[in-house]
């Protein structure tokens, strides 16, 4: 007999596709429905397609979370075995499941079990999906960084000095970016290009146009319809909204961001997946998510006309002092890179730091200018120097080609 699960799933009839699975399941029983699942396992780890595979996955879930459990006949086991539930935590999702189907195998199918089971195929569904996602974001050249990054230190993203600037209130600024919507003409539905796009290239040839929508009698002119926010909060958080569904989730750990299954707000997460907000790189790193948020919206990079690289360590030291909370005056020394030495005579000036609190060792002119590590030099100077002089405060500052600036505030803990 076929498994008309596999036929639901690969049948080219929409008739037959379209068959709900409540219409299989629900005169089957424990026996009939454990041999489709069993047939449906095989089926999805020897299917190269996407969707085949997926839509296999959401089924299996669906049968162990929804129909088995309801079966007379079902085990009443009372526990879920441990390994498997670690794998679960861990995201090893696909070693879950075969640690679940032996212990199954071996003591017969049971309510624990199958809940078990659900929450894995679920989870390795959505996973599929996301991994997918990031094949194809990655294939492109100047998204490959976001995958290679695996340290908070390394995130080279900032938010502009506007978004942190606080407002008369207290609060910081609100960003609003406002999108058309996309309209496909030449397939049925988003979601018929996303497999085709990903199993079938060739045949995801599409005629796109993007659209303002508006209300006949309502609105004044058609407008962007999709609409996102972002307003930087004192909190290490990522606190996700969606107006739209009403739901709101504050989290505060990496692995909950790459979890699409948690709760309403997954398109979201990918979103700031997407964006490079959280790299897919750092997935699995073991980082804390608000090491991540810091580095977003901390110290003083900043970049201006090439011509003018000379003094571009100003703006990365106003950043640098604000992410700090200093002012300049709380500053003892400073070391401030003499490319030419212009810059630090002109950063001087523009900060208004007297220059018997810069370079008081000598610059790069007196000391050299190591190749490639100018950073280095100018740091361990800067330390040695408090120290010899009891400073507690401290600023070290580069121009780099390109006409970007870089700072570094360093406080001595007694």
């Amino acid at each position: 007999m076929a498994n008309p699960l596999i036929e639901i799933i690969t049948s080219p009839d929409p008739e037959v596709r379209n068959r709900s699975l409540d219409s299989v399941c629900r005169a089957a029983s424990v026996a009939q429905l454990n041999a489709f699942c069993a047939e449906l396992d095989t089926f999805r780890r020897r299917r190269a397609n996407l969707y085949e595979r997926v839509r296999a996955l959401f089924f299996l879930y669906a049968i162990h979370r929804f129909h088995l459990p309801l079966k007379s006949g079902i085990g009443q086991r009372s526990r879920v075995p441990f390994a498997g539930f670690e794998q679960l935590l861990q995201r090893r999702f696909a070693e879950a499941i075969d640690h679940f189907l032996s212990v199954q195998a071996a003591e017969g199918p049971s309510d624990a079990i199958s809940s078990a089971l659900a929450a894995a195929y679920q989870r390795l569904a959505f996973q599929t999906l996301a991994d997918q996602v990031r094949r194809s974001v990655r294939s492109v050249r100047g998204n490959q960084w976001m995958f290679r990054m695996g340290h908070p230190a390394d995130h080279p993203l900032r938010l502009r000095p506007e978004l942190l600037q606080r407002d008369a209130d207290g609060s910081y600024p609100l960003l609003c970016e406002c999108t058309p919507v996309r309209m496909d003409l030449s397939h049925g539905g988003w979601s018929d290009i996303f497999f085709l796009g990903m199993d079938f290239p060739e045949g995801a040839r599409v005629l796109n146009i993007s659209i303002d929508l508006g209300v006949h009698g309502r609105d004044a002119a058609p407008r962007p319809p999709v609409e996102a926010y972002l307003r930087v909060i004192d909190e290490p958080i990522l606190r996700l909204t969606s107006v739209d569904l009403g739901a709101t989730a504050d989290i505060n750990n990496l692995p909950e961001v790459f979890d699409f299954a948690r709760d309403y707000l997954g398109l979201l997460k990918a979103a700031v997946i997407a964006a490079g907000v959280v790299p897919p790189g750092i997935e699995g790193s073991g980082q804390k998510l608000a090491d991540l948020l810091a580095r977003i919206v901390g110290p003083g990079q900043s970049a201006q006309a090439p011509e003018w690289f000379t003094t571009a360590p100003v703006g990365a030291i106003n950043r640098c002092l604000e992410h700090a909370g200093w002012t300049s005056s709380d500053v003892g020394l400073w070391e401030i890179n003499e490319a030419f030495a212009v810059v630090a005579l002109a950063n001087l000036a523009m900060l208004g730091v007297s220059a018997d609190r810069c370079n008081v060792w000598g610059g790069a002119v007196a000391l050299g200018h190591p190749i490639g590590a100018s950073g280095a030099r100018i740091l361990v100077t800067l330390l040695s120097a408090m120290a010899e002089r009891g400073e507690r405060r401290g600023v070290a500052a580069l121009c780099i080609g390109g006409g970007e600036g870089i700072a570094l505030a360093v406080e001595r803990v007694q």
